[in-house]
This record gives C-alpha cells, sequence and structure tokens, in this order.
C-alpha cells in the first residue's frame, strides 16, 4: 500500500514539474518564442490613457507585445510626479521583468528605484538615465518637428505659426526648436511664436490650451503643432471652431481628429520602441545604455497625409520628401 501511495505522489510530482514549465508558442512571423513567465509593466504619463498622443501610442506597443509575445503586462496611470517612485518600487518589489516608464516625467522615479533594485531592468523613453540597468530610448524629435515647421510654412497664409507646448523643459523646447528651424528652411522672414500650457496639469488641460489656440489665431496665426498630450484636445476643439485654422498633431496619427485640418502629425514611434524593447527583453537581449531614434531609424516621421494631400498640393509632398531625404543624408543640418 505504501509502495503505491509512495508512486502516485511522485507521479503527480512530476506531472505538476511538468506544467510549471515554460511553453513554446510561435508568434506571428512562426517563430518559437518564451510563453507565460516574462513580466512587463509599464508606468504611463501624466496623461494618461485617452490623450490620444504619447501614453496611448506607449499603450499600443504594450498591447502588441502581450498579443504576439504571449507576455504579461501590466500598466498603471500616475495623476502626480509623487505616484512614480511608488509605482516603479511596487513592480520592482514584485520581481517585474521589464519596467518602463513613459516621459521626463519618469526620470527622477527610475534613477531613484533602478539604484535600489540593481538586478531589475527599467526602459525610460523620452529621456535618459545614466545606469547599468537602464536603457534610455530617446527620439531625435527636431528631425520630425523640421518637418513639421516645412509643412506649416507652406500652408500659411499669414506666414505666421504657432506652437503649443505643454511646459517649456528641454524635450518639448526641443520640438520647438526644430520646428522654428524648419518654417525659416522655407522662408526667413516667416514668424514663429511659441506658448505653454503650465499650471498644476499641463499635459491635461484642454481648457487652457484651447484658450491659447484661440488666442494665437485672432492674431493671424493660421497654423498651429502641439505638443501637450492629452491638453491637445483643446486645440482640437479650437481647430474644429474656426475656418482659418490648421493643426499639426503628435506622437500618434491625429489626423481624423479633425479631417482635412489636423495637416498631418509628427509621428514619435513610441509604440514601436515598446513593443521592440520588450521583445529585446524576452529573448535575453537587454543592455543598459542610450538608443537615439531619427527619420533614418524610422523612429520620427508624419503620417501619409491621407485626409490633406489635396489642401497640401503634390508639389509641395514632394518638398517635403526632399527635405525628409537631406535631413537623412545630412544635407540640411540642424542646430
Amino acid at each position: 500500500m505504501k509502495r503505491t501511495v509512495l508512486f502516485l505522489i511522485g507521479l503527480s510530482f512530476i506531472l505538476l514539474t511538468a506544467c510549471g514549465k515554460k511553453e513554446n508558442t510561435k508568434n506571428m512571423e512562426g517563430k518559437d518564442i518564451k510563453k507565460v513567465d516574462y513580466k512587463v509593466g509599464i508606468v504611463l504619463g501624466l496623461g494618461g490613457l485617452g490623450d490620444k498622443s504619447f501614453s496611448d501610442s506607449a499603450y499600443k506597443g504594450l498591447l502588441k507585445a502581450e498579443k504576439e509575445l504571449n507576455v504579461k503586462i501590466k500598466y498603471v496611470e500616475p495623476t502626480t510626479l509623487s505616484e512614480f517612485d511608488q509605482f516603479f518600487t511596487e513592480f520592482a518589489e514584485a520581481n517585474y521583468d521589464l519596467i518602463i516608464g513613459i516621459s521626463f516625467d519618469a526620470e527622477k522615479g527610475i534613477e531613484k528605484v533602478a539604484k535600489e533594485y540593481p538586478e531589475s531592468n527599467f526602459v525610460i523613453i523620452d529621456s535618459v538615465v545614466d545606469l547599468p540597468n537602464v536603457k534610455s530610448i530617446i527620439f531625435d524629435q527636431k528631425q520630425g518637428s523640421f518637418l513639421a515647421g516645412a509643412l506649416g510654412q507652406m500652408v500659411s497664409k499669414d506666414n505666421s505659426l504657432g506652437f503649443i507646448g505643454a511646459v517649456e523643459v528641454p524635450v518639448i523646447k526641443s520640438f520647438y526648436e526644430g520646428y522654428e528651424q524648419g518654417a525659416h528652411y522655407m522662408d526667413e522672414d516667416i514668424e514663429v511664436r511659441d506658448i505653454y500650457v503650465g499650471g498644476s496639469n499641463p499635459f491635461n488641460d484642454p481648457a487652457r490650451a484651447k484658450e491659447l489656440a484661440i488666442s494665437m489665431a485672432e492674431n493671424n496665426v493660421d497654423v498651429i503643432f502641439t505638443v501637450a498630450g492629452g491638453s491637445g484636445r483643446g486645440v482640437v476643439e479650437a481647430i474644429k471652431g474656426r475656418k482659418d485654422l490648421y493643426g499639426i498633431g503628435v506622437d500618434s496619427n491625429q489626423d481624423r481628429e479633425v479631417e482635412g485640418k489636423i495637416l498631418t502629425s509628427i509621428l514619435k514611434r513610441v509604440d514601436v520602441s515598446v513593443f521592440n524593447v520588450i521583445s529585446e527583453g524576452l529573448n535575453g537581449k537587454f543592455t543598459g545604455g542610450i538608443d537615439t531614434l531619427g527619420l533614418k531609424e524610422n523612429g520620427m516621421g508624419t503620417t501619409d497625409f491621407e485626409f490633406s494631400k489635396e489642401i497640401i498640393g503634390e508639389k509641395n509632398l514632394a518638398k517635403l520628401e526632399e527635405i525628409k531625404k537631406d535631413l537623412i543624408s545630412g544635407k540640411i543640418e540642424i542646430k
């Protein structure tokens, strides 16, 4: 009897052990990938989901990784800066394999927690943290916004462009600088004005952004490039209410928001970056350091002008493509 019981216990142990092994499946390209054990935690930006911009793009890449790589995912949406530390710590203590922070707001939190948990792997997107267990992914947004400035000048009738940023920090100022240089590349005399939402919630204050857009329009600005997360919804509302005002979106494809009046969106491929870094981690290829993505790497770019081709015109679109090639080759240099 004892032998029978011991045999059954042993058999049960073998079966349980077999069930606990990593399973293999196939991704959409037919390659073998690990299945269940890899956990990814992501701390989105302060604008949160629904910003139709930075956080939404990151979430898109996260969902793609869940579907195609079969990783386990969890996302959180901080509402204050103090919550970044808390969320990163919670993910590290829960032994998540990869912990991702979105936007420069995550910089101090990742730097602090990555030092406290040196065995955990972290990723920060849109800022730099110089630690061996942190990969920093940044974008050459000046290249993308240079195209926005050139396009804005092509369409503007009053030769006056506007830029609305969330807050005046280096990463957003670099968007403005590229935008201004692109406009001046086309016409040295064009006026380019910048203003910032500011306040306690600069990435999610559409009412304030709408006021700023209307004020710009009343002062002869007829194209506005917005880099302000969820606050950009207010600029969209201003554009809907004025026949003489066009917009340029950012990060995600916002062209459908006002068809024909959002000239293009300057895509920062956060979704691709999130997916790729998860794939690297899953396959044991995570490394710290800095990755910089621009036009050449398809990290930046425009949409396909689905609704604005007629407004922009074939000649201008051809010129824009020429400018893009010259930026990639280095013929056009951005300061």
